[in-house]
């Protein structure tokens, strides 16, 4: 039984790998970014239901594993609910441009981080019997794809929010008054 779920795992596991990393480098918009983001959900669902499934045959061995895979399926799930929640039909004009980039932020954080996740339980699981990691420090797989990935998204998300501000007309300015600002 373990071995079955291994291999469904293993292969939910790289399609959430590849469909992450397309997701993330395609271009924003309707079109490969939303459908690969969506094959990552499912994918990462795939993985947090198998993780649970083999944690619940060895708990005592994979018990963190699970919790990794909870955080990372629920980060997904929220990045993903963010995105495409409905504005809030109170929101005035001038809001509606902050609250879009602000939930645009938190699916990008969100889903950002749960993919540094599934790196990591792959690193703490797998770590020392990769070559080169075997020679790592355990607390070394724990913290390296965080490492990597919370640079580069910061500074993802420090471009996009640059370019929506622009982007922004600034709500302090009074328009259609017909008298220039």
């Amino acid at each position: 039984m373990f071995r079955i779920v291994l291999a469904l795992h293993v292969t939910a596991a790289l399609t959430a790998v590849v469909s992450g990393a397309l997701s993330a480098a395609a271009t924003k918009g309707p079109g490969r970014h939303p459908r690969a983001g969506t094959v990552y959900l499912y994918a990462l669902a795939a993985v947090f239901v198998s993780v649970t499934m083999m944690a619940a045959l060895r708990w005592h061995r994979d018990w963190h594993l699970f919790v990794i895979a909870a955080v990372a399926f629920g980060l997904a799930a929220a990045g993903w609910r963010a995105r495409r929640s409905a504005q809030d039909t109170q929101d005035t004009q001038a809001t509606q441009g902050t609250r879009a980039t602000q939930r645009t932020l938190w699916h990008g954080a969100a889903l950002a981080t749960s993919y540094v996740l599934l790196f990591t339980g792959f690193y703490v699981d797998n770590g020392p019997r990769l070559p080169l990691w075997d020679r790592l420090p355990h607390l070394a797989y724990w913290f390296i794809p965080a490492a990597i990935g919370a640079p580069l998204t910061w500074g993802a998300l420090a471009r996009y929010r640059a370019r929506a501000r622009h982007r922004a007309p600034d709500p302090r300015q009074r328009t259609g008054t017909g008298t220039p600002a």
